[in-house]
């Protein structure tokens, strides 16, 4: 083949009238006697080739016509506009080079038939390659780097925090123990925010970015037990301080989906209206509004018991946003969360429910920024002292009111596209019964 420009998919517009090469796999393939259609996939998009016997080589055109499905092809022709193929644009084939022909009789296990959702899972590596599945990555991919941008934007600097830790930051009872060197135990990471806190009294505004893990024996459609969260943390920053970044973060993350993912989000049937109709401010309400209003729903939900899937799902009915509940009872919160002066038996923090029942996707608060009832809350949650004592020394020097939030990117994802379940939104989850492939 000679040389001509390779493009990607998704740039196809900007070579109208031209010859370019497309280096992909065949999606598909139609056959009308003396003319064939390709489907080919590059990974950016779908671009539709059109091979006509009496314009190519007989071989071109034969090995064209029995290609099957995933075979990995560079097809070289002339870019055309056409509004009734995938993505807008033709490629009048000039010629094709087969890289990989799958043969007949090993074909590729995942056809145009349906299939069932462990059997997809199963064959994770090459669901990848579906439609449904790309999509989601897709907007995923454009969901971080939004997250990326907005940080970078507004003063925050990246710093990555440990992933083996030597104690708990949420609760000893879902830490995966891992053995280190030594007959030494380490865990990993349920959070960089203890972390972020220390980064936080040195550089004024902090975040990471990275997996966590949290070994719940939990088969629910919210949760996984690696998934991704960033987490910011600001010195000199109060409850409020949260509340309002967190919103900021989550109409810039849903403006820009809309702005450059929207063709996925229409791959995968979601309502855009609602996704268009997140504004700023969110519906603010506490902890004490909260329950009275899943108990008039019917839930059977008392104060000071924790929100169940089903609360939040409850809860986000009653408004068209994401709602920021406020003010939980300290007994059901970490113990780094700093009592409210006027009702110590609540906290400063707060939760973000998605709307359309998609549940929390962003928690966090004040954090406490005195030494002496640091070290109460150590002990009156039984952690190990000494394995804290580096974060108490955050508060003998030069101790600050300091605040900061969590989001998982997973349950983000869930939310802006619609699904139903957790699962898709990462492309291998770990879940409790799925650790392969």
């Amino acid at each position: 083949m000679s040389s001509v420009p390779r493009i990607a998919i998704e740039h196809a517009s900007q070579y109208v009238g031209q010859t370019v090469e497309i280096a992909g796999w065949l999606y598909n393939l139609r056959r009308s006697g003396k003319i064939i259609f390709p489907l080919l996939r590059d990974g950016t998009g779908i671009m539709q080739c059109v091979a006509v016997k009496a314009d190519i080589s007989e071989k071109c055109f034969n090995d064209l016509r029995d290609l099957t499905q995933e075979s990995s092809v560079i097809v070289r022709g002339r870019v055309r506009a056409e509004s009734r193929a995938p993505g807008g644009y033709e490629l009048d084939v000039e010629d094709a080079g087969i890289v990989h022909r799958i043969p007949e009789d090993q074909p590729y296990p995942i056809t145009p038939k349906e299939h069932g959702i462990e059997f997809l899972f199963d064959h994770r590596h090459l669901h990848l390659r579906s439609r449904r599945p790309h999509a989601i990555l897709r907007v995923r991919h454009e969901i971080i780097r939004a997250i990326r941008d907005y940080f970078d934007s507004n003063g925050f600097t990246l710093v990555d925090t440990p992933i083996f830790t030597p104690a708990a930051c949420e609760g000893t009872t879902t830490l995966f123990e891992v053995d280190y060197f030594e007959d030494e135990k380490v865990y990993l990471t349920q959070s960089g925010q203890l972390y972020n806190e220390a980064t936080a009294m040195a550089f004024g505004k902090t975040y990471c970015f990275g997996p966590t893990f949290r070994a719940e024996k939990s088969k629910t459609r919210r949760h996984l037990t690696e998934f991704w969260m960033v987490e910011p943390e600001m010195a000199y920053a109060t409850l409020e301080d949260v509340k309002r970044v967190s919103e900021e973060l989550i109409c810039f993350i849903v403006r820009r989906v809309l702005e450059r993912r929207r063709h996925e989000l229409e791959t995968l049937e979601r309502d855009i209206g609602k996704l268009e109709a997140i504004r700023a401010p969110f519906p603010r309400i506490s902890y004490d509004e909260a329950v009275a209003i899943l108990q008039r729903k019917g839930s059977e939900i008392q104060w000071g018991g924790d929100f169940g899937g089903t609360d939040e799902t409850l809860l986000s009915e009653e408004f068209g946003q994401p709602v920021m509940v406020d003010r939980f009872p300290a007994e059901i919160k970490a113990f780094y969360f700093q009592p409210d002066e006027q009702r110590p038996e609540v906290v400063l923090g707060v939760d973000v429910l998605a709307s359309e029942g998609y549940g929390e996707i962003v928690g966090g608060g004040q954090r406490i920024h005195d030494y002496n009832l640091l070290l109460q809350r150590i002990r009156e949650h039984n952690l190990p002292q000494k394995a804290f004592d580096w974060y108490l020394d955050l508060r003998r020097y030069g101790s600050v009111p300091h605040a900061g939030f969590g989001m998982g990117v997973e349950r983000t994802v869930a939310w802006i596209c619609g699904l139903d379940h957790i699962r898709e939104t990462i492309a291998f989850p770990r879940m409790l019964y799925r650790t392969r492939p």
